[in-house]
């Protein structure tokens, strides 16, 4: 009996030990609430029917007859997509799947920006995903800036409640003139509501959708700390389930209602200006307030070192 004992007594210690390790290296695992499936309101599209080459084309490896693409890092080239289209407004959502093991300095980026065309007043939303280094987690950090508005970073960061590498997850942005919600499995993580303390740098104008991946030694991991170590490279991520529905537009200065209507992937009674997408649900406010209270980390609106005067949308209601 006492050596049964023992043998369970040990069984318990391997068994918390292994739990010990995993939390230590990957943060607290908590249970994400249940909230409304946003992306299953909307039909995947084919990566090749809604996205083109980028650069890196020798690194970029269609999958599944165009429903799928691997994306690659290695010490020749990353490689990216862009959007065929432009959009103004829209819902934007893939799922992806990040590169295992060492990938310090590696970044991931799922964005919109019109930084081509509008080089010294541009507008961006984005998703960068940050590599790590020994057993730390990925990073999840957002980012916006509204008519060139680079210089004062609106970056958030948060710790991911799962491991991004084991399988795909959805990550999304619905963007329209009520408000910007980055969303992961659809639970919200960031929302910036368009009010008057931020109208002025609020991304205004029609912008492409990107996926890329790429070497960012010098500021990624702990500020450049940990740069690229091509010893474990290839980097390959992987995305699919590509959803756009927005307003396809030529008009790159001023879209108007009526060529959104017309140009809308969905009926104008889905689009994403409706009512069901002007603000957040109950259900979707909850998901937020967990997310920000279990997994955030970093917020600009809190780096009193980096800003003397923290920018006007810190303080409003």
């Amino acid at each position: 009996m006492a050596f049964l004992q023992e043998k369970l007594l040990l069984f318990c210690l391997v068994i918390c030990s292994s739990l010990l390790s995993l939390v230590s290296s990957r943060g607290s695992v908590y249970q994400p609430p249940n909230v409304e499936r946003l992306t299953d309101r909307f039909p995947r599209m084919p990566i090749t029917r809604g996205m083109a080459t980028l650069f890196g084309a020798s690194n970029i490896h269609l999958k599944s007859n165009g429903s799928y693409v691997d994306i690659v890092l290695d010490k020749n080239s990353g490689s990216g997509l862009i959007s065929k289209n432009r959009y103004y407004h829209g819902f934007f959502s893939a799922a992806i799947k990040l590169p295992k093991g060492f990938t310090s300095g590696v970044v991931l980026a799922f964005y919109m920006s019109n930084a081509d065309v509008f080089p010294n007043n541009h507008d961006e939303v984005d998703f960068e995903l940050l590599g790590h280094a020994k057993r730390r987690q990925w990073v999840l950090q957002t980012n916006m800036y509204g008519n060139g508005s680079v210089k004062t970073g609106r970056e958030e960061k948060v710790y991911l409640w799962f491991d991004p590498t084991e399988e795909f997850h959805q990550y999304t942005i619905l963007w329209n003139t009520h408000h910007i919600v980055f969303l992961v499995d659809n639970i919200p993580v960031r929302e910036v509501i368009n009010n008057q303390a931020i109208s002025s740098v609020y991304p205004s104008k029609p912008m492409s959708l990107y996926a890329t991946i790429w070497d960012a030694s010098d500021w990624a991991t702990d500020g450049g700390k940990y740069p690229v170590n091509y010893k474990y490279a290839p980097f390959v991520a992987s995305l699919g389930e590509l959803k756009i529905e927005g307003c396809m537009t030529q008009n790159i200065s001023s879209p108007t209602t009526a060529e959104c209507s017309k140009n809308a992937t969905l009926s104008s009674s889905n689009t994403v200006e409706g009512a069901n997408y002007a603000r957040l649900s109950k259900q979707q406010m909850v998901g937020l307030s967990w997310v920000r209270r279990k997994h955030m980390f970093y917020s600009y609106c809190n780096d009193t070192k980096r800003y003397k005067t923290l920018p006007a949308e810190c303080s409003a209601h």
